[in-house]
C-alpha cells in the first residue's frame, strides 16, 4: 500500500513529469541543484501541513466557501516557510525570490487539498501531501541537476568536469523548456515502455 504511494507521487502520477502541474516554479528555479531542493522541500512542507488541517477541519467548512478557506489554509503555511527561510536561509531565499509566496497559488497544492485532503482520512491525506510533495522535489531535482551540470558545469556550486566548456543556454528560459521537455518525454517513454511490459 505504502510503497505503491510512493510510486504514484514519484512515477506514475509525478506532479511535474506526469501531470505537467507546477511547471512555472519548475522552469523558473531549476537553475541549481539548491533552488530546486529549496523550491521542493518548502512546497513539499505546504503541501504535507495543509492536507492535514484541511482534512482534519473539511466537515466544518463550508461547500461554497471551500477554495477560499483552502487557500488561508495553504497561505499560512507558505508565510512560516517564507519567514523561516528569511531567518535561517537568506541566500536561498533570495534565489528563489517571488516564487515562494507564489506557492500559495501552487496547483499542485491546492489540487491535492481540492481533490484529495477534503475528501480522504487525515493518515491518507499526509501519505498523499508527502508522496506528491517528494514527487515534486524529485522532478525539481532532475531538471536542476541537468540544468546546473549542462549550463555551469557544477553540482551545488562545485565544478564537476575540468576542461568542459558549459552551454549557458541551459541556465536560460530556453534551456529550462528543453530541459523539461526531454525528461518528460523519457518519463513518458519509460512509463509506457513499465506498462506494456506488465501486459
Amino acid at each position: 500500500m505504502i510503497k505503491e504511494e510512493f510510486r504514484r507521487g514519484i512515477i506514475t502520477e509525478n506532479p511535474i513529469l506526469v501531470l505537467a502541474l507546477g511547471l512555472c516554479p519548475a522552469l523558473a528555479v531549476s537553475t541549481g541543484v539548491k533552488n530546486g531542493l529549496g523550491m521542493g522541500l518548502a512546497a513539499t512542507f505546504v503541501l504535507v501541513s495543509s492536507n492535514l488541517i484541511i482534512s482534519i477541519a473539511k466537515k466544518w467548512i463550508p461547500a461554497r466557501v471551500r477554495i477560499p478557506c483552502f487557500i488561508v489554509v495553504i497561505a499560512t503555511f507558505v508565510t512560516i516557510v517564507e519567514l523561516v527561510m528569511k531567518a535561517y536561509l537568506p541566500e536561498l531565499n533570495k534565489q528563489l525570490g517571488i516564487f515562494v509566496p507564489l506557492i500559495v497559488v501552487n496547483c499542485i497544492i491546492l489540487g491535492r487539498a481540492e481533490a484529495f485532503a477534503s475528501k480522504h482520512s487525515i493518515g491518507r491525506s499526509v501519505l498523499d501531501g508527502i508522496v506528491m510533495g517528494l514527487g515534486f522535489t524529485f522532478a525539481l531535482t532532475i531538471l536542476s541537476a541537468i540544468r546546473e551540470l549542462l549550463g555551469s558545469n557544477s553540482l551545488f556550486g562545485l565544478k564537476v568536469f575540468p576542461g568542459f566548456e558549459p552551454m549557458t543556454i541551459f541556465i536560460l528560459p530556453p534551456g529550462g523548456f528543453l530541459t523539461i521537455a526531454f525528461v518528460m518525454a523519457a518519463a513518458n517513454y519509460l512509463g509506457r515502455k513499465r506498462k506494456s511490459s506488465k501486459s
